[in-house]
């Protein structure tokens, strides 16, 4: 059994060197909170200096977003003390000088207009009443912070585009550059970087790194991947089980092998070199003369345009029974638009040339008979699954095709319900309410409910997002054991090609319009 040294003070064992004598921001003295399931494994002691950025690191359900709730105020204290000196320094409310942002705050860009059923989110691209992104952005008053903001993340273009228009990365760079034009002291970014296309992970760095020195910005990253540590973070704070550990600099995180190993048992990835067929939508890999039987999705000469706005032109692809695809492209390209037409959420799709699983596309089939043969999960589906429900209802109302359960399964669907719960490592978390668990783990719940009806086709969008690499590596062997099975087809879609499975073998790579 591996023991962790626990933290015992609020200050790590080294220093940043500094010509004045520091001063606490954010301090955390014997906290102990109120609610009996919130609980850490002791009492909480910790602080932030001004001028330090920090790393918050841990497995799925260590207590990553429970600690960032007790520093923002979101969780009430029994016993210690939680202490701000930051707003008598500057004298300006706490709330306006630490900001979070997470992944699950997509979904208030969302509420509004929620109502609209998921399937018919695509209906809704030229809504009168859906919101652009201006009128949510609320820009800064000083002008040449407010355009390097919109610059450097790229938000300008999408100025006059409604929010339900843009893709899971476009929406966390706009979330971003809201929350950055409220200028805040302290930031905590809740894994940052995922979702994001390699090239916009990069500039999201720079931009980062630059406003924290330009802004006197300081940021507390929370991570499941030690890889996305940014070079520029002072001190490491891992987590394991609920328990705050040593804080250490990067470079002693990087050398301590123990640590890392008991965070994450399976932080290696495969690196062995791999060959594909690479197709791309500029020249596709239709072939007229494959049979109908045999193909699975047949897109031809496929367009979509909102108004003015072309999102695919000229797109042909065939994927046949039993193939396993890696779908690329940049943020922006169409990646989502594209999966909408095959899950048969998409209102275009009559105007298209689209067979899917042998029939085309108007011939009178309902999107529910479409949709019993997929088995699907993405971030845009995470955003409309944040109910207040049991996790055996989530994953349940897979075998249904329903944003919630609102058929009871019998014995034999119960059955099939908690073998993939366990198979994903959440049948424990059966009774508790989705809301009530960490992202992460709703994240393997919505993974559990696209497998539950053994599907024809899998369609993963971004399936690892915001999971720890040890459960990224048990994701990808599950989904290599199951199409094990050669009629079972796969569609998978990522920005890290290192986090592909074994059994793809094809890439299709969108190419954005310009």
């Amino acid at each position: 059994m591996i023991t962790f040294a626990r933290m015992q003070d609020s200050t790590p064992t080294d220093t940043i060197p500094s010509d004045t004598t520091p001063v606490s921001i954010i301090r955390l003295q014997d906290v102990q909170l109120t609610l009996p399931d919130a609980q850490f494994s002791e009492t909480l002691n910790w602080s932030m200096q001004q001028g330090e950025h920090w790393a918050l690191i841990g497995p799925n359900g260590s207590g990553k977003s429970r600690f960032v709730d007790v520093l923002t105020g979101k969780l009430a204290i029994r016993s210690g003390m939680r202490d701000y000196p930051l707003p008598e320094t500057l004298g300006i409310p706490v709330f306006d000088a630490i900001k979070s942002m997470a992944f699950r705050d997509i979904t208030a860009l969302t509420t509004d207009y929620e109502q609209s059923a998921y399937q018919q989110r695509w209906n809704s691209q030229e809504s009168e009443t859906a919101p652009d992104v201006s009128s949510l952005l609320k820009f800064h008053s000083d002008e040449v912070y407010t355009a390097r903001i919109l610059d450097v993340l790229e938000v300008r273009p999408l100025l006059n585009r409604k929010v339900v228009q843009l893709s899971s990365g476009e929406l966390r760079k706009f979330l971003l550059a809201r929350v950055l034009m409220e200028r805040p002291r302290v930031l905590i970014l809740d894994n940052p970087f995922i979702g994001l296309d390699a090239e916009s992970r990069i500039k999201l760095n720079e931009v980062l790194e630059e406003i924290s020195v330009m802004g006197d910005l300081q940021l507390l990253f929370v991570l499941s991947n030690p890889d996305d540590v940014p070079d520029y973070v002072h001190w490491i704070q891992p987590l394991f089980e609920k328990h705050l550990l040593k804080p250490c600099s990067p470079s002693a995180f990087a050398s301590d092998k123990t640590l890392q190993h008991a965070l994450f048992p399976l932080l290696q990835t495969w690196t062995e070199e791999r060959s594909f067929e690479v197709y791309s939508s500029v020249e596709g890999n239709s072939d007229e003369a494959e049979t109908a039987t045999n193909v699975v999705v047949g897109l031809r000469n496929v367009g979509i345009h909102y108004g003015e706005r072309s999102i695919l032109e000229h797109l042909n692809w065939t994927v046949h029974e039993g193939e396993r695809w890696a779908l690329l492209g940049p943020n922006g390209a169409g990646k989502s638009t594209l999966l909408s037409l095959i899950c048969a959420d998409n209102p275009q799709s009559y105007a298209n040339d689209i067979r899917l699983f042998g029939r085309k596309r108007g011939g009178g089939e309902s999107i529910w008979d479409i949709k019993q043969h997929i088995g699907y999960v993405s971030p845009e589906m995470h955003h409309y699954y944040l109910k207040n429900l049991p996790c055996r209802d989530i994953v349940g109302s897979g075998l249904f095709d329903t944003i919630g359960l609102y058929r009871r399964c019998n014995e034999e669907q119960l059955e099939r319900v908690a073998y993939w719960m366990e198979r994903f490592g959440v049948k424990e978390l059966s009774d508790r309410s989705f809301l009530r668990v960490s992202s992460g783990e709703q994240r393997l719940c919505l993974l559990a409910r696209a497998f539950v009806k053994a599907p024809r086709l899998l369609i993963l969008d971004e399936p690892l997002h915001g999971l720890d690499a040890t459960n990224k590596r048990k994701v990808r062997q599950h989904i290599d054991e199951y199409c094990a099975d050669p009629s079972r087809t796969l569609i998978y879609v990522t920005h890290y090609l290192g986090e592909l499975p074994q059994c793809i073998t094809k890439q299709f790579v969108l190419k954005k319009n310009t």
